[in-house]
C-alpha cells in the first residue's frame, strides 16, 4: 500500500535496494547456487549437506564477490564438516566430472563432448579436455570411493605432489592446463588448481564474467543474452553483443559484486517493460522488446501460495514454517514441487529445471491437495478474516494486494462485492475460499509478467 500510494519518484529504486537486503533474497540465491552446485541428499550425508548449504548461504549473506566465490570452491581443502565448500569435491570425486562442472558453472560451457573426441560444435579438442581435467588429478580425500553417501560424510580433502590423469586415446597424460591457458609443468608440486583459478578470474578470460552475467540476466528476464545460459560458444552468439560486453565489463568494474549487477538490471527500462506486445514484436523471443511471461519457479510458487494464505507447508524433517526456498535437499517429498518442475540436481545444467506449464499442474491446482488444503485450514488467513469481521471492501482490496500486489479494478471490485453482499453467513467461509482460489489459480498469480 505504501508503495502504490507513494508519490516518491525514487520509490522503485528504494524498494529494489530493500529487496536486495531481505532474508528472502538470501534464501532465493542460496537455493539457486545450490541448484548450480548440485546439493542433494542423494549424494551427501545430512551433516555434509548442511555444511555445504550453510557455506553457500554465508557467501550470499556476505555478498561475496563472484571471483572470490569461485576461488573458495575450486581451491577448497580441509574437513567437509568445517569447510562446507570441501563438499564440492565429495560431489565430484572424478577429475573428469570436476572439470566439466567447473567449466559449466563458472564459464557456461559444456565440454563433456570432448571427453571422447574433439568437440563437434566448439574448438575444444580431446587434448584440451584432458589437459583441463589433469588440473584436478592430485586432489585426494579420506573417505572417497564407492557410494556417494558412503560413511558419515566426514571427509578430509587434500592435494598431493604427484599423480597424473591418463588420456585413454593416447595412453599418457596431457600437460595440465586450463582451456586456452598455459600448461603447468609435470614436475611442479604446486596446487595446480591455483593456476586454474588465476586463469579463470583473469581480466582477459573471455568466459568468466560473461557466464555469470548471462546467468543473472536470464534469471530476471527469462531468456539469456546467450541462450541457453549453459551454452556459451562461438557458434552460439549473443542476441546483443554490445549489451553483453557492457554488462560483463560493468561487473568486472564492480569487482564482481553480483548485487550491483542485479541492481543495474532491475532498475533498467528493459526489465520494467510490460509483457503486452505491440504490432510488430508479437513473435520476439530474443530481443526484449517486451517482457516474456513465464511461470513462477516451483519453490517460489509454493511459498507465494503459503504466504498469501498464511498457511505454511509442512516438510518432513524440517521445522514448522520452513519455506520451500529454505530446503537444503531437493529430495524432500513434495508432489507440488515435483509437478511444477523442481530439478533433481544430478547435472549442472539449467535444463534440469522446467518452468513449462503442464496438464498435471492444471489438475493439481484445480483438484489437488496443496491449494485446497491450505484454503481449508482453520487458522489460516481466511479464519483470521472471519474472526476480525472485516468489511467486504477491505476484504476485496486485501485479497488483490496479497495476490497481485495491486488494487482491484473498479469492475473487479463491483463484481466481487456483489457476490459477498448476497452471501449468507453460513456460506461466507466457502465464498472466501472460492475468491482466493480464483486469484491463486489465475495466470496473473502463476506467471511473472
Amino acid at each position: 500500500k505504501q508503495f502504490l500510494l507513494s508519490s516518491d519518484r525514487e520509490k522503485r529504486a528504494k524498494l529494489i535496494d530493500k529487496v536486495l537486503e531481505r532474508e528472502e533474497f538470501v534464501d532465493y540465491w542460496t537455493y539457486r547456487w545450490s541448484d548450480l552446485f548440485l546439493l542433494s541428499g542423494e549424494r551427501l550425508r545430512p551433516k555434509a549437506l548442511d555444511a555445504f548449504s550453510g557455506w553457500i548461504r554465508k557467501q550470499v549473506e556476505q555478498n561475496t564477490a563472484w571471483d572470490e566465490f569461485a576461488r573458495k570452491v575450486i581451491l577448497a581443502t580441509g574437513n567437509s564438516y568445517e569447510n562446507g565448500a570441501v563438499n564440492f569435491y565429495a560431489l565430484h570425486q572424478d577429475p573428469l566430472d570436476t572439470a566439466e562442472t567447473v567449466s559449466m558453472a563458472f564459464m557456461g560451457m559444456a565440454i563433456n563432448c570432448a571427453r571422447c573426441h574433439d568437440h563437434p560444435l566448439e574448438k575444444w579438442t580431446n587434448n584440451d579436455y584432458y589437459g583441463m581435467a589433469n588440473l584436478f588429478s592430485r586432489v585426494r580425500a579420506k573417505g572417497w570411493g564407492g557410494d556417494f553417501r558412503n560413511g558419515d560424510g566426514n571427509r578430509d580433502v587434500y592435494v598431493v605432489e604427484r599423480g597424473e590423469l591418463i588420456q585413454p586415446r593416447l595412453g599418457e597424460p596431457q600437460p595440465p592446463r586450463p582451456l586456452q591457458g598455459e600448461p603447468v609443468s609435470f614436475e611442479s608440486t604446486e596446487d595446480r588448481r591455483e593456476h586454474l583459478v588465476d586463469w579463470l578470474v583473469a581480466e582477459d578470460n573471455p568466459y568468466f564474467s560473461k557466464a555469470i552475467t548471462n546467468r543473472v540476466w536470464a534469471n530476471f528476464l527469462g531468456v539469456g543474452i546467450v541462450e541457453n545460459v549453459d551454452d556459451l560458444r562461438l557458434t552460439n552468439p549473443p542476441s546483443n553483443q554490445a549489451l553483453f560486453e557492457a554488462l560483463a565489463l560493468y561487473l568486472e568494474e564492480q569487482d564482481y559484486d553480483l548485487k550491483s549487477l542485479m541492481r543495474l538490471i532491475l532498475n533498467s527500462e528493459t526489465y520494467q517493460r510490460s509483457s503486452h506486445f505491440v504490432a510488430g514484436n508479437e513473435s520476439d523471443k530474443r530481443f526484449y522488446s517486451h517482457y516474456y511471461p513465464r511461470r513462477l519457479k516451483a519453490e517460489v510458487l509454493l511459498d507465494a501460495v503459503s504466504q498469501v494464505l498464511e498457511a505454511p507447508t509442512k516438510f518432513d524433517g524440517y521445522e514448522e514454517g520452513t519455506r520451500a526456498l529454505e530446503l537444503r535437499d531437493v529430495n524432500v517429498s513434495s508432489y507440488f514441487l515435483d509437478a511444477f518442475g523442481r530439478p533433481e540436481r544430478l547435472a549442472t545444467c539449467e535444463c534440469e529445471r522446467s518452468d513449462e506449464p503442464s496438464m498435471v499442474q492444471v489438475l493439481h491446482l484445480v483438484n489437488g491437495d496443496t491449494l485446497n488444503q491450505k484454503l481449508a485450514q482453520n487458522k489460516n488467513l481466511l479464519g483470521h478474516i472471519q474472526e476480525q469481521n472485516l468489511a467486504d471492501a477491505e476484504i476485496v482490496d486485501s485479497a488483490y494486494l496479497r495476490a497481485f500486489s495491486r488494487f482491484p479494478t473498479s469492475q473487479e471490485r463491483i463484481q466481487i462485492l456483489e457476490v459477498l453482499s448476497e452471501t449468507l453467513p453460513a456460506e461466507r467461509r466457502q465464498v472466501l475460499e472460492d475468491l482466493y482460489w480464483s486469484l491463486l489459480s489465475s495466470r496473473e498469480f502463476l506467471f511473472q509478467h
